[in-house]
């Protein structure tokens, strides 16, 4: 995650990693200032620590000395920002993490609530009682989980619900396929999009204040170490094309409908059918207390 003088140096045990960061973010917002940025501090704090701890011996006590640097440097760098670009949208996007979410809350968000401009989110899978795949993310085989889209809704709600003044940035989403093939049980990127856009519409319609959603990513991409985990809208095969050529996959069209016509259209039956108990909101699912509305909510223009 950084150079390695960078560890040479102490990595984030030492207080010169958080002035090196801090110069450099001073760079970069100074040469984008004034152009309408977005600006994300740390993406994923709880993945910054996570690696550090399967790539080098580390300590509780280092464990935790890391946190609060990040903790500190994101603090720091939220009032640079203001003062360097006035205006601009501050945050630290959290990545949701089902049932160990807590842990990853804790990495930095719940200590910097109020150094946050929006609540961004990444938000890729969820679990269910009918549903525990997510568990192929430890070992790195994402093409294996079967997505949860409404575990979106509950996410929304539920980080709305804590921090009701703050919008809410859907930062990160998206699909893994195998090296590209399609999945055996022939859920398709459109429908995945299609889906998740459906119930962030329906959060929409019960009070959470969208501000935005990122679909990850544009392109395939290098991904912890492989090329096999392909997110992108469009194709790219970087170990055999030279010409890193562009082929749409089928979610791009889908992606020009949602923006032209502002969201699903009314009435869109999700093709994933939401699974019992979402870990999301045990009560909310498990109770059946959520509301159904009769139609897709429509983004308002």
């Amino acid at each position: 995650m950084y150079p390695g003088w960078v560890a040479d140096q102490g990595a984030w045990d030492s207080p010169r990693t958080q002035d090196d960061w801090l110069r450099n973010a001073r760079f970069i917002v100074n040469r984008y200032k004034g152009q309408g940025v977005i600006w994300i501090t740390f993406n994923e704090a709880s993945a910054y620590i996570y690696k550090e701890l399967t790539t080098r011996p580390m300590d509780l006590g280092q464990m935790m000395k890391m946190r609060d640097a990040l903790l500190k440097t994101h603090r720091t760098a939220y009032d640079m920002i203001h003062k360097v670009d006035p205006g601009a949208p501050v945050s630290s996007n959290v990545a949701y993490g089902t049932a160990v979410n807590g842990i990853f809350d804790a990495a930095l968000f719940n200590e910097a609530t109020d150094k946050l401009d929006f609540i961004g989110i990444d938000y890729y899978y969820g679990a269910n009682l009918q549903n525990f795949t997510a568990v192929y993310g430890i070992t790195g085989e994402f093409w294996k989980i079967d997505p949860e889209p409404e575990g979106l809704y509950y996410v929304l709600k539920n980080y709305q619900r804590r921090l009701p003044h703050l919008p809410v940035f859907v930062v990160e989403s998206g699909m893994s396929t195998d090296d590209g093939k399609p999945r055996k049980d022939g859920y398709t990127r459109s429908d995945h999009l299609r889906d998740h856009i459906y119930w962030i519409q329906r959060a929409m319609a019960d009070g959470v204040k969208m501000m935005g959603y990122n679909y990850w990513s544009l392109t395939d991409n290098y991904e912890w170490g492989s090329y096999r985990p392909r997110f992108g809208l469009y194709t790219v095969d970087v170990l055999t094309d030279p010409t890193l050529a562009r082929r749409p996959t089928d979610a791009v069209p889908t992606y020009r409908s949602i923006i032209a016509n502002r969201g699903v259209p009314s009435g869109y039956v999700p093709v994933r059918k939401p699974g019992w108990c979402s870990i999301e909101d045990p009560v909310a699912s498990c109770l059946g207390t959520t509301p159904t509305p009769p139609a897709a909510y429509r983004v308002p223009g």
